[in-house]
């Protein structure tokens, strides 16, 4: 990614080096603009909701961190005295990252990592969204495979977005022959710099085990959040 198409790497570097952002839009042709507030991506281990701090406290062994931003989990996991990696695919975020004091840290797309394995990793702040579509889930848990130690696991963050679709007599108006309704595009802006539209996949957790299960794994529910989102632990 160039730093001229990194809108949210942008917004983490200036609040970083100024204590202030400017507001980093959500656009999306599916929904409303939207906005990300920037402080909220540099939020303590307190400040983060049950979901986050669960699935950083069960984290062991050499922990990756999967579309780390500005670092926040990672600092977290640094200051419980826990070995962690941070990866992300922004330019202006992994630098920002290094100079928070994150140990270690790179700049590459999780889709093209290797190396070796990891007892933990994590996906958090709707880590299924990086997966892009639901027909990528079985190249995601092939790569998955590949990244894991023997015995190690994933923890995932997601919603189910069937809240979007309920009727007033507490039905869902979901059409089945459509796309499944958890597969969105955004992208996003940052001042005048605006990112590549993306897909992003919320995924309900029924769905999520059902293919972890077609792919060799095994999907729990770990803690279930207030408005439909949950946290999975994914292992083979």
């Amino acid at each position: 990614m160039k730093e001229e198409k990194d809108p949210m790497g942008m917004a983490i570097r200036d609040y970083f080096k100024t204590g202030k952002a400017s507001r980093l839009k959500v656009l999306s042709p599916d929904f409303d603009d939207d906005e990300i507030p920037v402080p909220t991506l540099f939020r303590s281990f307190q400040e983060m909701p049950p979901l986050e701090r669960k699935a950083l406290e069960l984290a062991q062994g050499r922990i990756l961190d999967v579309g780390a931003g500005s670092g926040c989990h990672s600092l977290a996991l640094q200051e419980m005295g826990k070995t962690v990696e941070a990866v992300d695919i922004s330019p202006l975020s992994v630098e920002t990252m290094r100079e928070r004091g994150v140990k270690i840290v790179r700049q590459e797309d999780f889709f093209q990592l290797h190396g070796e394995p990891y007892d933990t990793i994590l996906m958090l702040m709707n880590g299924s969204g990086i997966v892009g579509r639901i027909e990528k889930l079985p190249e995601f848990f092939n790569h998955i495979r590949t990244l894991l130690a023997p015995g190690g696991c994933l923890y995932m963050d997601s919603s189910d977005l069937r809240y979007l679709y309920e009727e007033e007599d507490g039905s869902f108006m979901i059409d089945l022959n459509d796309d499944y309704y958890g597969e969105l595009e955004f992208q996003m802006q940052y001042k005048n710099v605006k990112g590549d539209l993306f897909p992003w996949l919320y995924i309900d957790f029924n769905t999520l085990q059902m293919y972890a299960e077609e792919n060799g794994f095994h999907a729990e529910m770990v803690h279930e959040g207030d408005h439909y989102d949950y946290l999975a632990k994914i292992y083979r």
